[in-house]
């Protein structure tokens, strides 16, 4: 498959860095490899109307948000909202890791973005993720008018393991555990942690995303007595999605996730959820926070704006 230009640079670039791939390092010394990353790949982060540091109360302690108004829109406007996981398999990742990206689409949509930090593998196993997701996204809609936002248009969303977190909570909403979002933003989201989709051994070496990297993530997530047969944990293993709220969902052609973030938009179409399948076939996993040397990243992020602010009415 021919790799879009600025991808194949990402991965030449990488390669001549010698940058070990995370399945080598322990989990500190892979966010320490892609903090330093983010400081080369990421574009400048663009000017908002507003960011504020906020915290909330948290199962095991004060979780951080970030809270983002998008360039141009009313301070004193109700705006709608996108509440953000980042990704990062659960283990890398935090409110500084997405921050260019979380801007972009606050611009973008002319909205509010919420951004969660919740705690990190393996130092917190699932299902910390998902508890601190839902407890901030449930302190959100709750805090709605302090936060300048409309009760009525709170969406959820993330990239890779912040696009499982995102599916988490709607089916979590579904069963009645928390408000509903009225929409999804799914970018490559990983939804079955529990299978091998032959998409594992198509992506084996030479990616910053590969079979025994993804491995790695889910053993310190999951935890070594762990399945991921859990829909809390494996989304496509849900008994049912009919009722979810509509989605846009993102998926990669060069990357290990692609069959199960396909197979996710082939269910929700199929049970009835107005779903936005974007499939970019020329592009690698985690292309969303490599924007310096990616352009078409930014296409995507400008068609999920897109389809906010037309399900918005905005």
């Amino acid at each position: 498959m021919t790799l879009d230009a600025g991808a194949q640079h990402v991965l030449n670039l990488i390669k001549e860095a010698k940058r070990p791939a995370f399945n080598t390092l322990t989990p500190a010394e892979a966010r320490e490899v892609s903090a330093a990353s983010r400081r080369v790949m990421q574009p400048d982060p663009p000017e908002v109307a507003l960011v504020e540091d906020l915290k909330c109360p948290g199962p095991d302690g004060k979780i951080r948000l970030r809270r983002y108004r998008g360039i141009g829109t009313d301070p004193d406007a109700a705006l709608p909202c996108l509440v953000y996981m980042h990704g990062g398999g659960w283990v890398i990742g935090d409110l500084d890791s997405h921050d260019q990206v979380c801007r972009r689409l606050a611009n973008l949509t002319g909205a509010s973005v919420i951004a969660i930090d919740y705690r990190l593998a393996p130092e917190h196993r699932y299902p910390a993720a998902v508890e601190d997701s839902a407890a901030a996204y449930r302190y959100i809609c709750s805090k709605a008018k302090r936060l300048g936002i409309d009760r009525t248009r709170i969406a959820v969303g993330g990239d890779s393991a912040g696009g499982n977190l995102a599916a988490v909570l709607a089916l979590m909403a579904l069963h009645g555990e928390l408000p509903m979002p009225d929409y999804q933003v799914l970018f490559y989201p990983v939804t079955d942690m529990a299978g091998n989709p032959p998409s594992y051994d198509r992506f084996t070496e030479g990616l910053v995303l590969t079979r025994d990297v993804m491995k790695w993530f889910i053993a310190h997530y999951l935890g070594p007595k762990k399945k991921g047969i859990d829909w809390r944990a494996s989304p496509l293993r849900a008994p049912s999605l009919a009722g979810l709220p509509p989605a846009f969902l993102m998926t990669a052609g060069v990357d290990p996730l692609v069959d199960e973030g396909i197979a996710y938009a082939k269910r929700l179409d199929e049970e009835g959820v107005n779903v936005t399948h974007v499939h970019v076939a020329d592009q690698i996993h985690a292309c969303l926070t490599m924007g310096r040397f990616i352009p078409k990243s930014d296409l995507v992020l400008q068609h999920a704006a897109a389809s906010l602010r037309a399900h918005w009415g905005s």
